[in-house]
């Protein structure tokens, strides 16, 4: 199996060997077991269910809420000839069903699908006749209300396991989760049998600092000065990402910004930018980062921490993934504390609140009492907000609360992307009569793009009109035309995110926001918001033993890079040394009870000098250790 495993992966992939912990996770898959797989950012997770895959026999489920990873994976997979398609919210009915039957009769190898998707009637239908190998769960933390970003859509997925056959196993992936949230996952989703492969969360060539300043932009300018290299600046909107990459670029640095309202095409060409070293610096909300693998990251730099550790553990993992030395920092100021805790009211509004925006929702979309279920409408935050007076940060997470109750579904990242598909065959297509502006759009068409006549395929409305020397318009306008003559199907791009009512509209009085969704999650956020704040206070305790103490890794050993390690402690030694010493020392002395300073200064992990620092220092100040004549001895 082992020789099979490594053919695959490099007849499709080109690696010659698997990363650690992906072998152990695909040889659990391939025997049938429920897998449960944590691996940090940049592991290699998808290679975990696509490599077992593609040497079962059947089709591979993958439930994922990312529809941008979701569309490069498929692409990546169609570049390898890899069967592979999507199916999500925002999509039509008509497409929807092409992609389904797809699955069903023609031999595809990998189907992504949104959590939304799942427990639609016409998904609930086609299951039963798609031949399923694999059922995949990618950020499976989304399942768990103990989760950081807890989806109420995954608990749907229970159900799809009890439609499958008992020996279809099931793999769920994420990169972080505290024990609470990995045996609430197992359980959720049914395991047979809990197995959970995790790899450690220490990363060695990773230094976690913290910066304390009251000048974020002079501070992040002399670090990225003083470091080199590729680097991600994270903040928490888009006007920031913009503002700051404007002050970087006039600074002299190569920097780019990337928001979730960015079109396809300029998210791709910044990517790929970024990616390439053509930029050193992207500035960016946590839209950025999904999927995307560059090793070779340097920096990355937290101008406002996130409400969670877990958010900001996947965040700063993406520094250093070549296993070469990186650095994680957090810049904040004296108010972050009472910054984190103040975004715990803007998360959670008052309930009356929440009940306003769900009725004037419905008066804005224009949907009556006891109609609307499924139906999907564009929606502008900044419009609503402005007719109905309401403050927009509240207001968006009141939608949030709102869909986690699940009277809806926002979709804030639209497919920007158009797609088009041919409805007659070549034969036809040469024999149908159309103006000669349209004939040289369909050829640009064909030679741009492959499996037309099979399937929806992303195009670019852009490249097609400077192939044809005209505009965008005209393009868009001729597409329109022929998609109004059944020659094609064309479904232009969203530019503006969704709201689909999942169920029919309630009278307002009906609508009940459940303890669940709101006064136990707001209890968890406080509790997540307490540890962030923790972290970014600590004085004492190494900062990677924090993190993978959180994540319940015990460890005790220091990193000896972090901002702490390398701090100065009372002794007058590194925090990183004073500890080893202690350690060592207490080790020691539990052994022999005592020992004399000459004995001990020659036998502990530091130079001579050193260990006898160490030793007076904590014989003055660590009440478990004592001096007396020389005699070092340990009490109690």
């Amino acid at each position: 199996m082992t020789d099979i495993l490594h053919e695959t992966l490099e007849k499709y992939w080109g690696y010659a060997s698997f990363r650690p912990l992906q072998e152990d996770i695909i040889n659990a898959v391939l025997n049938g077991e429920d897998t449960l797989g944590l691996m940090p950012t940049g592991g290699g997770k998808s290679i975990t269910f696509q490599v077992p895959a593609m040497i079962m026999k059947g089709l591979c489920i993958v439930v994922t809420p990312l529809i941008a990873l979701m569309k490069d994976q498929v692409d990546n997979l169609r570049a390898r000839g890899i069967k592979a398609t999507t199916v999500y919210s925002g999509m039509t009915a008509d497409e929807i069903n092409r992609h389904f039957d797809n699955c069903i009769y023609g031999d595809y190898k990998f189907l992504y699908i949104s959590p939304e998707r799942l427990h639609t009637e016409l998904f609930k239908r086609k299951l039963p006749l798609m031949n399923v190998c694999l059922l995949a769960v990618d950020e499976s933390h989304c399942i768990s209300q103990w989760g950081y970003d807890f989806r109420p859509s995954y608990l749907h997925i229970a159900d799809i396991r009890k439609a499958l056959p008992e020996d279809i196993p099931i793999l769920a992936l994420t990169a972080t989760a505290t024990p609470e949230v990995v045996d609430d996952i197992q359980e959720k989703l049914l395991f047979r049998k809990k197995n959970a492969l995790k790899k450690s969360f220490v990363r060695e060539n990773l230094a976690y600092i913290v910066r304390n300043t009251e000048s974020k932009m002079n501070e992040l300018l002399h670090i990225l000065e003083r470091v080199d290299g590729t680097a991600i600046i994270y903040v928490r909107n888009r006007k920031q990402t913009q503002e700051i990459a404007k002050e970087l670029q006039q600074a002299g640095f190569s920097a780019h910004f990337f928001h979730a309202g960015l079109n396809r095409d300029d998210k791709t060409e910044r990517q790929d930018a970024w990616k390439m070293g053509k930029c050193r610096i992207i500035v960016a909300t946590n839209a950025f980062g999904m999927g995307i693998d560059k090793p070779d990251v340097r920096l990355v730099i937290h101008m406002d921490m996130p409400n969670s550790l877990e958010e900001y553990f996947q965040e700063a993992g993406r520094a250093g993934r070549d296993e070469k030395k990186a650095y994680a920092i957090a810049l904040c100021a004296s108010t972050e504390a009472s910054t984190l805790k103040r975004r715990i009211s803007n998360e959670y509004p008052d309930k009356k609140f929440i009940l306003r925006i769900y009725e004037a929702l419905g008066n804005y979309l224009r949907i009556a009492v006891g109609f609307g279920a499924f139906g999907t409408h564009d929606f502008s935050l900044p419009l609503f907000c402005r007719i109905f007076k309401f403050p927009a940060i509240q207001t968006h997470n009141a939608l949030k609360i709102l869909e986690a109750a699940g009277y809806i579904e926002y979709i804030e990242e639209p497919d920007n992307s158009s797609r088009l598909l041919f409805l007659v065959n070549r034969d036809e297509l040469y024999k149908m009569e159309i103006d000669k502006f349209q004939d040289e759009i369909i050829q640009v068409i064909l030679r741009s793009y492959t499996g037309l006549f099979a399937d929806y395929v992303y195009i670019d409305e852009s490249l097609i009109a400077t192939r044809v020397h005209s505009t965008r318009d005209a393009v868009y306008d001729s597409l329109v035309m022929l998609s109004r003559t059944h020659l094609i199907s064309y479904i232009p791009r969203k530019k503006l995110p969704q709201i689909i009512f999942t169920q029919s509209r309630e009278e307002t009085r009906h609508v009940v926001i459940p303890q669940s969704t709101f006064e136990d999650r707001r209890k968890r956020t406080e509790s997540r918001v307490g540890k962030v704040i923790e972290y970014i206070t600590e004085t004492r305790l190494c900062r990677t033993r924090m993190l993978t103490g959180y994540f319940g890794e015990k460890t005790d050993t220091d990193c000896c890079i972090c901002d702490i390690c390398l701090g100065p402690s009372r002794s007058g030694l590194k925090n990183w040394e004073l500890n080893k010493a202690r350690d060592a020392l207490l080790s020691r002395l539990l052994k022999s009870t005592s020992e004399s300073m000459q004995a001990l200064a020659g036998e502990l992990p530091l130079e001579r000098e050193k260990n006898i620092q160490a030793i007076r220092f904590l014989s003055d100040f660590d009440e478990r250790i004592t001096s007396k004549d020389g005699i070092i001895s340990i009490t109690g």
